[in-house]
């Protein structure tokens, strides 16, 4: 496959990007690869600057479950585009998509509009630790709730991709108010409470944890933070940045039965435009300005073309079978790549929450960070690299989850379980 203007794109970018690229993963540099720049992108697949078509599994981290480039997403942002970009002032589309997430999320009355996940998370912490009057958050090894100071301890994702443990720039009076503990450990989370209760605003958590690979929670352990959420008077923070709508319509929190006091959501609900949003009990959000004291704002917040987006895209999603179908469509993905491994003869770990899945090659079980580390991240990045060849377009991380969309068709499933069969006896070597 060619690459010479991707090469070329790559020469021009690190001159004024730092690294090339405007998000560290993209850059490869953890498989020891070089970007490839996308020029277009429709359905399931994307084409890069040589021309070369990929099938997608990034789908832009997350929230093109559609697929790319949606004919009714698509409607949708050029009706809006012709009336104007952005005000700065309130439109109908705010409310429209406000009241799709408050009928979709049983726990979430009221819904604030943002721009990012980052910016939902911590605004969401900003109003526990108003609401509790405490200054201590709980989260866990290897979730990543975005580049807010207090969140990047042993935080995944990116993080966990270049091997960082925090990041410069942070104060330490920062880091000591963030307590970070294992994923689906109950016992070191209930003695941490009992040590610190007294003293936590919030815990914040993945559902299930999609910035370390894909790790779906132990039974019993969303059940736990519920209830030592409620003892000792803390806030319950879901972050569905990646599950919520990805998962099943009503998010992670409606395949658990576990009802957060606030949650966080991401591009997923502007159809891949940038918005976040964070939501919850009425009595929580009525303590946001200018309703209540604990400040929050942002110019671009509930920006028409990213309301008109993720209305279209609810409005999608909400059609009946739509699940079943993508459902039906990434099993036959996890169970395919299985295969593959056992045919190749590589001990793989592979699960899926929804139409987001995980495979780390370990035989497993994978239950938390550490766990999810013991994968052999040199064959991993051999492994990468063939797919690439192949035209499978994979995140470039061992720590990041793969993303179906009802795009991919069984032909497209078919091709790349066969293409991930033979990179993977490539990558034996």
């Amino acid at each position: 496959m060619g690459t010479a203007n991707s090469e070329a794109m790559l020469a021009k970018a690190v001159q004024v990007i730092p690294g090339g690229v405007n998000s560290p993963v993209r850059a490869c540099r953890s498989v020891g690869a070089e970007p490839v720049f996308i020029e277009r992108a429709q359905g399931c697949h994307l084409w890069d600057a040589d021309g070369v078509r990929y099938i997608d599994y990034i789908g832009s981290w997350g929230p093109m479950i559609l697929g790319h480039g949606h004919p009714a997403v698509l409607d949708a942002i050029r009706k809006t585009l012709a009336k104007g970009t952005s005000f700065g002032a309130p439109t109908e589309l705010e409310i429209e998509l406000a009241q799709l997430i408050v009928d979709a999320v049983d726990s979430v009355q009221m819904v604030r509009m943002v721009n990012s996940g980052t910016e939902a998370t911590m605004s969401a912490i900003r109003l526990a630790r108003a609401v509790t009057g405490r200054d201590m958050i709980i989260k866990f090894d290897g979730c990543y709730h975005g580049h807010a100071d207090s969140l990047l301890v042993d935080a995944g994702s990116g993080v966990a991709t270049l091997a960082i443990a925090g990041s410069p720039g942070i104060p330490a009076d920062f880091v000591k108010h963030t307590l970070s503990v294992p994923y689906n450990d109950i016992d070191t989370l209930r003695s941490t409470m009992e040590r610190y209760g007294q003293k936590v605003a919030c815990i914040i958590v993945e559902p299930v944890a999609g910035n370390m690979g894909l790790v779906p929670p132990r039974p019993g352990f969303l059940e736990a933070l519920r209830s030592l959420c409620d003892d000792y008077g803390s806030i319950l923070i879901f972050d569905e940045v990646m599950t919520g709508f990805r998962v099943a319509f009503g998010g992670a929190q409606s395949v658990y039965g576990i009802m957060p006091d606030l949650t966080c959501f991401g591009k997923i609900i502007g159809g891949g435009l940038p918005v976040g949003a964070y939501g919850g009990r009425r009595d929580l959000m009525q303590q946001v300005a200018p309703e209540g004291p604990v400040y929050q704002a942002g110019t671009l917040s509930g920006n028409p073309l990213a309301m008109a987006a993720g209305i279209a895209t609810l409005k999608e999603l909400a059609k009946p079978g739509f699940y079943e179908k993508l459902d039906s469509s990434s099993e036959k993905l996890l169970q395919g790549l299985k295969q593959a491994a056992r045919q190749a003869g590589i001990k793989v770990w592979a699960e899926r929450a929804g139409s987001m899945l995980g495979l780390y090659f370990t035989p497993g079980p994978v239950t938390d960070f550490e766990e999810a580390k013991t994968s052999d991240l040199e064959f991993f990045a051999r492994y990468y690299k063939a797919m690439r060849n192949k035209g499978i377009y994979l995140a470039p991380s061992q720590f990041e989850a793969l993303f179906v969309s009802a795009a991919h068709d069984q032909q497209v499933i078919e091709e790349t379980v066969a293409a991930a069969g033979q990179a993977m006896k490539e990558a034996l070597g």
